[in-house]
Protein backbone atom coordinates (compact mmCIF):
# COMPACT_ATOMS: atom_id res chain seq x y z
CA UNK A 1 0.00 0.00 0.00
CA UNK A 2 1.41 3.71 -0.17
CA UNK A 3 1.54 2.20 2.68
CA UNK A 4 0.85 5.03 4.75
CA UNK A 5 -0.99 3.72 7.39
CA UNK A 6 0.82 1.30 11.31
CA UNK A 7 -3.51 3.96 11.26
CA UNK A 8 -10.81 5.65 9.61
CA UNK A 9 -11.97 2.41 9.15
CA UNK A 10 -11.19 0.56 6.34
CA UNK A 11 -12.57 -2.59 5.12
CA UNK A 12 -10.29 -4.89 3.21
CA UNK A 13 -13.00 -4.97 0.58
CA UNK A 14 -12.19 -1.37 -0.32
CA UNK A 15 -8.52 -1.49 -1.25
CA UNK A 16 -8.64 1.75 -3.20
CA UNK A 17 -9.40 3.62 0.00
CA UNK A 18 -6.93 1.65 2.07
CA UNK A 19 -3.66 3.03 3.22
CA UNK A 20 -1.29 1.21 5.48
CA UNK A 21 1.65 1.69 7.82
CA UNK A 22 3.61 -1.10 9.41
CA UNK A 23 2.24 -1.08 13.18
CA UNK A 24 0.69 1.48 15.49
CA UNK A 25 1.00 -0.94 18.32
CA UNK A 26 4.45 0.52 18.53
CA UNK A 27 2.83 3.47 20.06
CA UNK A 28 4.56 6.60 18.88
CA UNK A 29 5.12 9.10 21.63
CA UNK A 30 6.31 12.00 19.53
CA UNK A 31 4.75 14.90 17.74
CA UNK A 32 6.09 15.06 14.21
CA UNK A 33 6.42 12.56 11.38
CA UNK A 34 4.27 9.85 12.90
CA UNK A 35 5.10 6.57 11.23
CA UNK A 36 3.44 3.43 12.50
CA UNK A 37 4.32 0.16 10.89
CA UNK A 38 1.20 -1.68 10.11
CA UNK A 39 -2.14 -0.02 10.40
CA UNK A 40 -4.71 -0.03 7.67
CA UNK A 41 -6.59 3.20 7.28
CA UNK A 42 -9.63 4.06 5.23
CA UNK A 43 -13.25 4.95 5.72
CA UNK A 44 -16.32 3.09 6.90
CA UNK A 45 -19.73 4.60 7.43
CA UNK A 46 -21.38 4.28 10.83
CA UNK A 47 -24.61 5.43 12.41
CA UNK A 48 -24.48 8.82 14.09
CA UNK A 49 -26.07 7.35 17.20
CA UNK A 50 -25.43 4.07 18.94
CA UNK A 51 -27.82 1.99 20.98
CA UNK A 52 -27.49 -1.40 22.64
CA UNK A 53 -29.42 -2.98 19.79
CA UNK A 54 -27.34 -1.37 17.05
CA UNK A 55 -23.83 -2.44 18.02
CA UNK A 56 -23.85 -5.36 15.61
CA UNK A 57 -24.21 -5.20 11.85
CA UNK A 58 -26.82 -7.30 10.07
CA UNK A 59 -24.51 -10.29 9.60
CA UNK A 60 -24.21 -10.74 13.37
CA UNK A 61 -27.62 -9.54 14.54
CA UNK A 62 -29.19 -12.79 13.32
CA UNK A 63 -26.72 -15.13 15.05
CA UNK A 64 -28.72 -17.68 17.03
CA UNK A 65 -25.84 -19.74 18.42
CA UNK A 66 -24.71 -17.09 20.91
CA UNK A 67 -26.55 -17.09 24.23
CA UNK A 68 -26.40 -13.59 25.72
CA UNK A 69 -28.73 -14.35 28.61
CA UNK A 70 -25.87 -14.42 31.13
CA UNK A 71 -24.70 -11.00 29.93
CA UNK A 72 -28.12 -9.50 30.52
CA UNK A 73 -28.45 -11.34 33.83
CA UNK A 74 -25.26 -9.70 35.08
CA UNK A 75 -26.37 -6.35 33.65
CA UNK A 76 -29.65 -6.60 35.60
CA UNK A 77 -27.94 -7.70 38.83
CA UNK A 78 -25.62 -4.69 38.65
CA UNK A 79 -28.64 -2.44 38.08
CA UNK A 80 -30.36 -3.88 41.14
CA UNK A 81 -27.54 -4.38 43.61
CA UNK A 82 -24.48 -2.30 42.86
CA UNK A 83 -23.97 0.50 45.37
CA UNK A 84 -21.85 3.48 44.31
CA UNK A 85 -18.90 3.90 46.66
CA UNK A 86 -17.44 7.23 47.66
CA UNK A 87 -14.69 6.85 45.04
CA UNK A 88 -16.83 5.58 42.16
CA UNK A 89 -18.94 7.79 39.91
CA UNK A 90 -22.21 6.35 38.56
CA UNK A 91 -21.93 4.90 35.04
CA UNK A 92 -24.38 5.59 32.24
CA UNK A 93 -25.74 2.70 30.19
CA UNK A 94 -23.56 3.87 27.31
CA UNK A 95 -20.42 3.82 29.46
CA UNK A 96 -21.30 0.32 30.64
CA UNK A 97 -21.62 -0.80 27.02
CA UNK A 98 -18.20 0.71 26.22
CA UNK A 99 -16.76 -1.25 29.14
CA UNK A 100 -18.40 -4.49 27.96
CA UNK A 101 -16.95 -4.05 24.49
CA UNK A 102 -13.50 -3.28 25.90
CA UNK A 103 -13.69 -6.54 27.88
CA UNK A 104 -14.78 -8.51 24.80
CA UNK A 105 -11.88 -7.20 22.74
CA UNK A 106 -9.37 -7.69 25.57
CA UNK A 107 -10.42 -11.38 25.84
CA UNK A 108 -8.64 -12.01 22.50
CA UNK A 109 -5.31 -11.53 24.26
CA UNK A 110 -3.80 -9.38 21.50
CA UNK A 111 -2.21 -6.19 22.82
CA UNK A 112 -2.69 -4.48 19.44
CA UNK A 113 -6.42 -5.20 19.16
CA UNK A 114 -8.25 -2.53 21.15
CA UNK A 115 -11.76 -1.08 21.42
CA UNK A 116 -11.64 2.70 21.86
CA UNK A 117 -14.55 4.67 23.33
CA UNK A 118 -15.14 8.08 21.68
CA UNK A 119 -12.69 10.04 23.86
CA UNK A 120 -9.87 7.54 23.29
CA UNK A 121 -10.70 7.31 19.58
CA UNK A 122 -10.42 11.10 19.26
CA UNK A 123 -7.06 11.10 21.02
CA UNK A 124 -5.92 8.27 18.74
CA UNK A 125 -6.87 10.35 15.70
CA UNK A 126 -4.80 13.23 17.09
CA UNK A 127 -1.94 10.76 17.52
CA UNK A 128 -2.07 9.87 13.84
CA UNK A 129 -2.00 13.54 12.90
CA UNK A 130 1.02 14.03 15.13
CA UNK A 131 -0.58 16.95 16.96
CA UNK A 132 0.75 16.32 20.46
CA UNK A 133 3.81 16.46 22.65
CA UNK A 134 5.64 13.44 23.95
CA UNK A 135 8.78 12.10 25.57
CA UNK A 136 10.28 10.57 22.42
CA UNK A 137 10.09 6.83 22.83
CA UNK A 138 8.17 3.97 21.32
CA UNK A 139 6.54 1.29 23.45
CA UNK A 140 5.09 -2.12 22.77
CA UNK A 141 3.94 -5.16 24.73
CA UNK A 142 6.50 -7.83 25.56
CA UNK A 143 5.80 -10.64 28.04
CA UNK A 144 2.50 -8.90 28.91
CA UNK A 145 4.35 -5.75 30.02
CA UNK A 146 4.58 -2.25 28.55
CA UNK A 147 8.14 -2.22 27.23
CA UNK A 148 10.29 0.46 25.62
CA UNK A 149 11.12 -0.49 22.05
CA UNK A 150 13.47 2.43 21.61
CA UNK A 151 14.00 5.99 22.78
CA UNK A 152 14.40 8.38 19.88
CA UNK A 153 17.75 10.13 19.35
CA UNK A 154 18.17 13.38 21.31
CA UNK A 155 14.67 13.01 22.75
CA UNK A 156 13.71 13.82 26.37
CA UNK A 157 13.45 10.07 27.00
CA UNK A 158 16.96 9.36 25.72
CA UNK A 159 18.41 12.30 27.65
CA UNK A 160 16.71 10.98 30.80
CA UNK A 161 18.50 7.64 30.35
CA UNK A 162 15.67 5.47 29.00
CA UNK A 163 16.93 2.36 27.16
CA UNK A 164 15.46 -0.23 24.81
CA UNK A 165 14.02 -3.08 26.88
CA UNK A 166 13.10 -0.95 29.89
CA UNK A 167 9.75 -2.06 31.33
CA UNK A 168 7.36 0.77 32.20
CA UNK A 169 5.99 -0.21 35.61
CA UNK A 170 4.09 2.99 36.46
CA UNK A 171 2.98 6.16 34.71
CA UNK A 172 2.42 8.98 37.21
CA UNK A 173 1.99 6.40 40.03
CA UNK A 174 -0.58 4.44 37.98
CA UNK A 175 0.39 0.78 37.53
CA UNK A 176 0.68 -0.40 33.92
CA UNK A 177 -0.31 -3.96 34.83
CA UNK A 178 -2.92 -5.10 32.29
CA UNK A 179 -2.60 -1.82 30.39
CA UNK A 180 -2.71 -1.88 26.59
CA UNK A 181 -0.18 -0.11 24.39
CA UNK A 182 -2.71 2.53 23.43
CA UNK A 183 -3.68 3.21 27.05
CA UNK A 184 -0.02 3.65 27.95
CA UNK A 185 0.57 6.02 25.04
CA UNK A 186 -2.39 8.20 25.91
CA UNK A 187 -1.16 8.52 29.49
CA UNK A 188 2.47 9.24 28.62
CA UNK A 189 1.91 11.87 25.97
CA UNK A 190 0.64 15.37 26.77
CA UNK A 191 1.19 19.08 26.34
CA UNK A 192 4.66 20.29 25.44
CA UNK A 193 6.36 21.54 28.60
CA UNK A 194 4.29 19.37 30.95
CA UNK A 195 5.88 16.56 32.93
CA UNK A 196 5.23 12.86 33.34
CA UNK A 197 6.71 10.61 36.00
CA UNK A 198 7.78 7.17 34.76
CA UNK A 199 8.85 4.18 36.83
CA UNK A 200 10.96 1.57 35.02
CA UNK A 201 12.33 -1.89 35.67
CA UNK A 202 15.61 -2.63 33.93
CA UNK A 203 16.95 -6.17 33.68
CA UNK A 204 19.78 -6.68 36.13
CA UNK A 205 18.65 -3.92 38.50
CA UNK A 206 17.65 -4.72 42.09
CA UNK A 207 15.20 -1.83 42.34
CA UNK A 208 12.98 0.32 40.14
CA UNK A 209 14.17 3.51 38.45
CA UNK A 210 11.96 6.58 38.71
CA UNK A 211 12.39 9.55 36.38
CA UNK A 212 10.42 12.70 35.61
CA UNK A 213 10.47 13.68 31.93
CA UNK A 214 9.39 17.01 30.45
CA UNK A 215 7.37 16.50 27.28
CA UNK A 216 8.45 18.22 24.09
CA UNK A 217 7.88 18.30 20.35
CA UNK A 218 10.21 15.65 19.01
CA UNK A 219 12.46 16.22 16.00
CA UNK A 220 13.23 12.85 14.48
CA UNK A 221 16.41 12.28 12.47
CA UNK A 222 16.16 9.87 9.55
CA UNK A 223 19.66 8.87 8.51
CA UNK A 224 23.32 9.45 9.29
CA UNK A 225 26.38 8.20 7.39
CA UNK A 226 30.08 7.98 8.18
CA UNK A 227 33.18 6.00 7.31
CA UNK A 228 34.51 4.35 10.42
CA UNK A 229 37.16 1.68 10.98
CA UNK A 230 37.31 0.92 7.26
CA UNK A 231 33.55 0.48 6.75
CA UNK A 232 30.82 2.68 5.31
CA UNK A 233 28.17 3.01 8.03
CA UNK A 234 24.53 3.98 7.44
CA UNK A 235 22.58 4.64 10.63
CA UNK A 236 18.87 4.50 9.77
CA UNK A 237 16.66 5.85 12.56
CA UNK A 238 13.22 5.18 11.06
CA UNK A 239 11.33 4.30 7.90
CA UNK A 240 9.59 7.61 7.26
CA UNK A 241 8.24 8.94 3.97
CA UNK A 242 11.68 10.38 3.14
CA UNK A 243 13.81 7.42 4.29
CA UNK A 244 14.00 5.72 0.90
CA UNK A 245 15.21 8.88 -0.87
CA UNK A 246 17.78 9.57 1.84
CA UNK A 247 18.95 5.95 1.73
CA UNK A 248 19.34 6.29 -2.05
CA UNK A 249 21.65 9.26 -1.54
CA UNK A 250 23.65 7.39 1.09
CA UNK A 251 24.02 4.30 -1.09
CA UNK A 252 25.07 6.46 -4.04
CA UNK A 253 27.90 7.86 -1.92
CA UNK A 254 28.85 4.31 -0.94
CA UNK A 255 28.83 2.92 -4.49
CA UNK A 256 30.77 5.88 -5.91
CA UNK A 257 33.54 5.24 -3.41
CA UNK A 258 35.85 2.25 -3.23
CA UNK A 259 34.66 0.86 0.11
CA UNK A 260 33.46 -2.75 -0.03
CA UNK A 261 32.23 -3.01 3.55
CA UNK A 262 28.74 -1.73 4.38
CA UNK A 263 27.16 -1.62 7.84
CA UNK A 264 23.47 -0.75 8.13
CA UNK A 265 22.66 0.08 11.76
CA UNK A 266 18.99 -0.60 12.56
CA UNK A 267 19.42 -0.72 16.33
CA UNK A 268 16.64 1.18 18.06
CA UNK A 269 14.79 1.68 14.75
CA UNK A 270 11.08 1.15 15.59
CA UNK A 271 9.89 0.89 12.00
CA UNK A 272 7.69 3.01 9.78
CA UNK A 273 6.23 2.86 6.31
CA UNK A 274 6.08 -0.53 4.65
CA UNK A 275 6.77 1.02 1.25
CA UNK A 276 10.03 2.47 2.57
CA UNK A 277 11.15 -0.97 3.75
CA UNK A 278 10.30 -2.57 0.40
CA UNK A 279 11.93 0.28 -1.52
CA UNK A 280 15.16 0.10 0.47
CA UNK A 281 15.29 -3.69 0.17
CA UNK A 282 15.01 -3.24 -3.61
CA UNK A 283 18.50 -1.68 -3.67
CA UNK A 284 19.89 -5.06 -2.63
CA UNK A 285 17.60 -7.59 -4.35
CA UNK A 286 16.92 -8.47 -8.00
CA UNK A 287 13.51 -7.79 -9.51
CA UNK A 288 10.73 -10.04 -8.22
CA UNK A 289 12.47 -11.31 -5.10
CA UNK A 290 10.09 -11.48 -2.12
CA UNK A 291 10.68 -8.82 0.53
CA UNK A 292 7.79 -9.65 2.87
CA UNK A 293 4.56 -11.62 2.90
CA UNK A 294 1.31 -10.30 4.40
CA UNK A 295 -0.70 -13.25 5.77
CA UNK A 296 -4.41 -12.80 6.50
CA UNK A 297 -4.92 -16.20 8.11
CA UNK A 298 -5.50 -19.79 7.12
CA UNK A 299 -7.37 -20.25 3.86
CA UNK A 300 -6.95 -16.62 2.79
CA UNK A 301 -4.72 -15.45 -0.03
CA UNK A 302 -1.62 -13.65 1.15
CA UNK A 303 -0.23 -10.44 -0.30
CA UNK A 304 3.39 -10.64 -1.45
CA UNK A 305 5.55 -7.52 -1.63
CA UNK A 306 8.48 -7.89 -4.04
CA UNK A 307 11.66 -6.07 -4.94
CA UNK A 308 11.48 -3.67 -7.87
CA UNK A 309 15.09 -4.56 -8.69
CA UNK A 310 17.38 -1.60 -8.14
CA UNK A 311 20.00 -4.18 -7.12
CA UNK A 312 23.29 -2.37 -6.48
CA UNK A 313 25.26 -5.62 -6.55
CA UNK A 314 24.96 -5.64 -10.33
CA UNK A 315 27.46 -2.75 -10.31
CA UNK A 316 30.01 -4.19 -7.89
CA UNK A 317 30.24 -6.70 -5.10
CA UNK A 318 30.33 -5.72 -1.43
CA UNK A 319 29.68 -7.24 1.99
CA UNK A 320 26.79 -6.16 4.19
CA UNK A 321 26.26 -6.40 7.95
CA UNK A 322 23.02 -5.25 9.60
CA UNK A 323 23.15 -4.38 13.29
CA UNK A 324 19.95 -5.24 15.20
CA UNK A 325 18.73 -5.31 18.77
CA UNK A 326 15.53 -5.42 20.82
CA UNK A 327 14.67 -1.93 19.57
CA UNK A 328 14.65 -3.03 15.91
CA UNK A 329 10.99 -3.51 15.07
CA UNK A 330 8.43 -3.75 12.32
CA UNK A 331 9.87 -2.25 9.10
CA UNK A 332 13.37 -2.84 10.48
CA UNK A 333 12.55 -6.52 10.88
CA UNK A 334 11.10 -6.66 7.37
CA UNK A 335 14.28 -5.24 5.82
CA UNK A 336 16.65 -7.26 7.99
CA UNK A 337 14.69 -10.50 7.53
CA UNK A 338 14.58 -10.12 3.74
CA UNK A 339 18.30 -9.42 3.33
CA UNK A 340 19.19 -12.16 5.80
CA UNK A 341 17.12 -14.86 4.10
CA UNK A 342 18.27 -13.92 0.60
CA UNK A 343 21.89 -14.21 1.76
CA UNK A 344 22.65 -10.53 1.21
CA UNK A 345 23.39 -9.46 4.78
CA UNK A 346 24.62 -10.95 8.05
CA UNK A 347 22.70 -9.89 11.14
CA UNK A 348 24.79 -9.08 14.21
CA UNK A 349 23.48 -8.10 17.64
CA UNK A 350 20.56 -9.46 19.64
CA UNK A 351 17.00 -10.64 18.92
CA UNK A 352 14.75 -8.03 17.35
CA UNK A 353 11.55 -6.84 19.02
CA UNK A 354 9.04 -9.02 17.15
CA UNK A 355 6.36 -6.60 15.89
CA UNK A 356 4.96 -8.38 12.90
CA UNK A 357 1.24 -7.70 12.80
CA UNK A 358 -0.99 -5.39 10.80
CA UNK A 359 -3.85 -3.45 12.36
CA UNK A 360 -6.98 -1.98 10.82
CA UNK A 361 -8.83 0.92 12.43
CA UNK A 362 -12.60 0.67 12.04
CA UNK A 363 -14.69 3.72 13.00
CA UNK A 364 -17.87 2.74 14.79
CA UNK A 365 -21.09 4.48 15.73
CA UNK A 366 -21.03 7.13 18.42
CA UNK A 367 -17.45 8.15 17.70
CA UNK A 368 -15.89 4.92 18.98
CA UNK A 369 -13.52 2.76 16.97
CA UNK A 370 -11.94 -0.68 16.88
CA UNK A 371 -8.28 -1.27 16.14
CA UNK A 372 -8.02 -4.93 15.17
CA UNK A 373 -5.15 -7.13 14.03
CA UNK A 374 -5.97 -8.40 10.54
CA UNK A 375 -2.68 -9.81 9.24
CA UNK A 376 0.85 -10.88 10.09
CA UNK A 377 4.12 -9.99 8.42
CA UNK A 378 6.11 -13.05 7.32
CA UNK A 379 9.67 -13.15 6.03
CA UNK A 380 10.28 -14.37 2.45
CA UNK A 381 10.66 -17.92 3.79
CA UNK A 382 7.44 -17.67 5.79
CA UNK A 383 8.76 -16.99 9.29
CA UNK A 384 6.42 -14.99 11.48
CA UNK A 385 8.16 -11.82 12.63
CA UNK A 386 5.87 -11.69 15.67
CA UNK A 387 7.05 -15.10 16.83
CA UNK A 388 9.97 -13.91 18.94
CA UNK A 389 11.43 -11.55 16.36
CA UNK A 390 14.50 -12.30 14.24
CA UNK A 391 17.51 -14.15 15.59
CA UNK A 392 20.85 -12.62 14.57
CA UNK A 393 23.42 -14.72 12.72
CA UNK A 394 26.01 -13.59 15.25
CA UNK A 395 24.78 -12.85 18.78
CA UNK A 396 26.62 -10.07 20.58
CA UNK A 397 25.25 -8.52 23.77
CA UNK A 398 25.51 -4.82 24.62
CA UNK A 399 25.86 -4.72 28.41
CA UNK A 400 25.37 -1.98 30.96
CA UNK A 401 29.14 -2.02 31.53
CA UNK A 402 29.77 -1.56 27.80
CA UNK A 403 27.44 1.41 27.72
CA UNK A 404 29.06 3.05 30.75
CA UNK A 405 32.50 2.48 29.23
CA UNK A 406 31.25 3.94 25.92
CA UNK A 407 32.11 0.70 24.11
CA UNK A 408 30.10 -0.78 21.26
CA UNK A 409 30.88 -4.51 21.08
CA UNK A 410 28.23 -5.08 18.40
CA UNK A 411 29.84 -2.58 16.04
CA UNK A 412 33.28 -4.03 16.85
CA UNK A 413 31.97 -7.51 16.00
CA UNK A 414 30.65 -6.19 12.68
CA UNK A 415 34.06 -4.76 11.77
CA UNK A 416 35.80 -7.98 12.78
CA UNK A 417 33.34 -10.04 10.69
CA UNK A 418 33.78 -7.83 7.60
CA UNK A 419 37.59 -7.89 7.92
CA UNK A 420 37.53 -11.70 7.85
CA UNK A 421 35.66 -11.79 4.54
Amino acid sequence: MEHLPEETAVSHEAPKKTKSLLGYGLACLFATATFFSGIQVGAMTGDSKMSISSIFDDSYAAKEDVDLSLFWKVWGLLDQRFVVSTTTDPLSDQERMWGALEGLVKSYGDPYTVFMPPEDAELFADNIAGEFGGVGMEVGIQNDAVTVIAPLPDSPAEKAGVLSGDVVVKIDDLSTEGMSVDEAVLKIRGEKGSQVKLTFYREGDSEFREITVTRDTIVIPTIKTEEKDGAFVIRLYNFSATSEAQMQDALRDFIQGDNQKLIIDLRGNPGGYLQSAVGIASYFLPTGKVVVRESFGEGKEETVHRSVGRDLKQYRDFDVVILVDGGSASASEILAGALQEHGIATLIGTHTFGKGSVQEVVPLAGGSSLKVTIARWLTPNGRSISNGGLAPDVTVEFTKEDREAKKDPQFEAAIEFLNRN
